[in-house]
Formats: structure tokens, C-alpha cells, sequence
């Protein structure tokens, strides 16, 4: 890993857990960590319950855009967390992946989306004392 570490967040429509990830990365690590996210089938927009649910933690996430992943941002990243993509996500040797299960928030209202942007919390904190201790 080099110095300042890289993440990137993968999920299929980067418009949910990716984004909402990406954003607890960024709030509780600063600049020590480099972040991306991407999605294998990126939707039009970030979902509108992530984006209320990160506005009640005081994190916004409106004006994020989903990104199509990409071979380079893998390839780029120290640390790839694949969140439901399955096998679309490239894997290179010596690149370590990680494989969170957390519900898919698509479709669902801000009370379902709640439990997920915590769950996200808790593995980002993790993460984040693994990688870049304060």
C-alpha cells in the first residue's frame, strides 16, 4: 500500500451504498485515504434516500454523480470493496478485495436506508483504523 492508501467502493448503480461509503470514507478519514466509487451498470443519479439519509448525519452526498467502473480505478486502488456487483468488478493479483453484504437501499424509502448507511458506518470505521489510523 503506498502512503495514502486508496479505496474504491463498487456497487452496481454507484448510486447508493457505494456513494454513501465513499462519503463516511471521506468524513472520517480526510485526506489520509484517496476515494473513488464506481458502479458496473452506474444509475442516472444517487439515490434520493441515501442522499437524505447522509443529510441527517450532517454528510452531503446531492451532488455526487454515479461513475461507470473502470479496469484503471481498480487498478489504481489498494483496496477494492465490492458491496452486491458479483463477478463484474476486475481482479488483479495483490490487489485486496473485500466483500461487504449490505442490503441493496435501490427502490427503498430513507427508514430502510438508515440501517444500511450505519452497517456502511461501522465497516468504514473499521476500515479506516486498519488503513490510516489517526
Amino acid at each position: 500500500m503506498s502512503e495514502k492508501p486508496s479505496v474504491l467502493f463498487v456497487c452496481v448503480h454507484n448510486a447508493g451504498r457505494s456513494q454513501m461509503a465513499a462519503a463516511w470514507l471521506r468524513h472520517l478519514a480526510g485526506d489520509r485515504v484517496e476515494v473513488r466509487s464506481a458502479g458496473s451498470a452506474p444509475g442516472e443519479r444517487v439515490n434520493p434516500a441515501a442522499v437524505e439519509a447522509m443529510r441527517e448525519v450532517g454528510i452531503d452526498i446531492a451532488a455526487a454523480v454515479p461513475k461507470r467502473l473502470t479496469v484503471d480505478a481498480v487498478r489504481e486502488s489498494d483496496v477494492c470493496v465490492t458491496m452486491g456487483c458479483g463477478d463484474t468488478c476486475p481482479v488483479f493479483p495483490g490487489k485486496r478485495y473485500l466483500d461487504w453484504q449490505l442490503d441493496d437501499p435501490a427502490g427503498q424509502g430513507v427508514e430502510a436506508v438508515r440501517p444500511i448507511r450505519d452497517e456502511i458506518r461501522v465497516l468504514v470505521e473499521a476500515l479506516v483504523a486498519e488503513i490510516a489510523p489517526a
